[in-house]
């Protein structure tokens, strides 16, 4: 066993786990030595907002990469105290298209004695599908997974059959719920006229990831982090944020557009009101649930799968198997 601690740094969120890791014997002929499991010691989840203008200026803003320092502070010292043997830090999209990423880095290393790894898109594919099946009964597949952040959107279509995924085709599309609001959704609530804007901004980006992605042949689709997450927690009316409650939830197509269409009806200050909203997701979830909402027209249309199972596990479970 080894205790293990893997950061997400996303656009938006940037997430620790830390983690024990255990391998079940395989047999002599396992190329990977066994089948790895997580046991969970401590999980948490803070809005630095790491991509704020990213889109329009080309650069991290020093606000933001202070916010992102303050967290990895409070990360470094949480894992000291966990006695953590090995760490790994992903970032995303964000930083991948930053002019000044080199002092993202420096930050970094300084913070935490570690590089952060700008992954490709299908890596963080493959990571994020790894973390969100592992809970799911392998003949419900294959699965088409998708992983809407800040910057991009992972879709990626695969089989698991308990111990392992096999993934047949994975595409990151740079669309996201900050990208698309920092965009196209500027009202308070968004006007008609920019909402309509928002789905053909979203839909033409996304085309590109479909056409990438055949998921004709997908039987469930998985829905990973924060906005999914978000939604299945508004849609079931929580008055708080209950993982257990959100982990393994179905929406329907249905729940998804009522979910959609109260979220745009809604002012930023009666989207502060909900309990089960993340202070640092009020002014990006309209924006994510439209990504979602072209994501579900395209998976009905494609596919004919009219529900989405949204998992608390995701890219930062995949990171933590990894580490081993």
């Amino acid at each position: 066993m080894s205790r293990v601690a893997a950061i997400d740094c996303g656009t938006n969120s940037i997430r620790l786990l830390v983690a024990d890791v255990t391998v079940s014997p395989g047999p002599d002929s396992d190329p990977d030595g066994g089948t790895r499991h997580l046991r969970d010691i401590h999980r948490e989840m803070r809005i630095v907002r790491l991509g704020q203008g990213v889109d329009a200026t080309g650069r991290l803003a020093d606000e933001a990469l202070e916010r992102t320092r303050a967290a990895l502070v409070d990360y470094a010292n949480i894992a000291r105290r966990k006695g953590v043997e090995r760490i790994r830090m992903v970032a995303t999209s964000a930083t991948r298209d930053a002019s000044n990423r080199e002092e993202f880095f420096a930050m970094v290393r300084e913070t935490l004695g570690i590089d952060a790894e700008v992954i490709t898109g299908d890596e963080e594919a493959r990571l994020s599908f790894i973390g969100a099946v592992g809970d799911l009964d392998p003949q419900d597949g294959p699965f088409v997974v998708t992983d809407v952040g800040g910057g991009s959107t992972e879709l990626v279509v695969g089989t698991w059959d308990g111990v392992r995924a096999d993934i047949t085709a994975a595409y990151s599309a740079d669309i996201g719920c900050v990208r698309l609001t920092e965009r196209s959704l500027h009202g308070d609530p968004p006007a008609e006229d920019e909402v309509r804007e928002a789905v053909k901004v979203a839909r033409g980006i996304l085309d590109d990831a479909f056409a990438a992605v055949d998921s004709s042949d997908a039987r469930t689709w998985v829905g990973v982090a924060g906005t999914v997450t978000t939604l299945s927690a508004i849609a079931q009316n929580l008055p708080e944020y209950d993982p257990a409650a959100i982990h393994l939830s179905q929406i329907s197509r249905n729940g998804l557009e009522r979910t959609t269409e109260q979220l745009l009806s809604m002012t930023h200050d009666e989207r502060a009101g909900i309990g089960s909203l993340h202070a640092g997701r009020v002014d990006v979830i309209v924006g994510g649930a439209l990504v979602v909402k072209v994501l579900a027209e395209e998976l009905s249309e494609r596919a004919g799968i009219d529900s989405i199972t949204v998992s608390e596990h995701d890219i930062l479970d995949g990171i933590a198997l990894s580490i081993s």
